[in-house]
């Protein structure tokens, strides 16, 4: 797994007098799942920021398959390969969990098809949806007002809709934010049936995910890194655990 899919360059972002990310330099390997953690304002979501091209860095360079994306737009990085998974807030509430997906596929593909045509009826559009739902464990739910789907199922549908951009490079925010143990425990089942599959960047603060699914994790403090390896190394590490594994505090 020597190959880099996403290569970070001595990347910098300022918000003023605050360095958020300080001359960060790391890399995420193909087929790897690798995890992002540290303490609050430790940098993780600019850095995430950074990645999708919502935020601009101030230094350095992103390269994505050896490509440099630093300056790409938002859209292109999409195009290329490149997702995130959608906030909550971007699920269209009154739409099935099918529908939501097929409009992403439908945004991916480039052009409306019939817009105001139900989306569930375009074949082009639900065949694909079907497939991503099913590998997030929703298959039984295609046809629930994404409104009345539980909190997890939501944070499922949000993986789907980033799948069904075909991506070769999965970016996840904190995929397990406000989940019980048991809705947890099936996001991780989830992600480590995607493993292999393609390329996934995690930042999380469930440690428990983070050790049952991770190749690799890097430790940000203050935006840099202190450390990245095998989570037998990181958990081990007695600088971070100073820094952060052997507090009380959260990521």
């Amino acid at each position: 797994m020597a190959e880099a899919a996403l290569k970070i360059e001595n990347l910098v972002k300022r918000f003023g007098g605050l360095v958020a990310t300080d001359h960060l330099t790391m890399d995420v390997h193909t087929g790897e799942i690798h995890a992002i953690i540290g303490p609050n304002g430790a940098g993780k979501t600019t850095l995430i920021g950074q990645l999708t091209g919502e935020i601009k860095p101030d230094e350095g360079r992103i390269l994505f398959g050896g490509r440099d994306i630093t300056a790409m737009a938002v859209h292109r990085r999409s195009a290329i390969g490149l997702a995130r998974s959608f906030q909550i807030t971007n699920i269209l509430q009154d739409f099935t969990a099918l529908e939501n997906v097929a409009l992403a596929v439908q945004a991916h593909a480039g052009h409306s098809f019939r817009f105001w045509r139900p989306a569930a009826k375009e074949r082009e559009l639900t065949e694909p949806a079907r497939e991503v739902l099913d590998k997030v464990g929703l298959s039984d739910r295609v046809d629930v007002v994404a409104a009345s789907l539980s909190h997890g199922e939501q944070r499922q549908l949000e993986i789907a809709m980033a799948l069904a951009t075909g991506p070769s490079v999965l970016l996840l925010d904190e995929p397990m934010a406000g989940m019980g143990p048991e809705d947890s425990q099936r996001m991780v089942g989830i992600l480590q049936g995607l493993k292999g599959d393609l390329t996934i960047l995690l930042v999380e603060h469930d440690m428990d995910a983070v050790f049952a699914l991770a190749d690799r994790i890097t430790v940000l403090v203050y935006g840099g890194a202190i450390a990245t390896g095998a989570p037998d190394d990181i958990r081990n590490d007695p600088q971070v655990r100073a820094a952060y594994l052997g507090d009380d505090q959260d990521a």
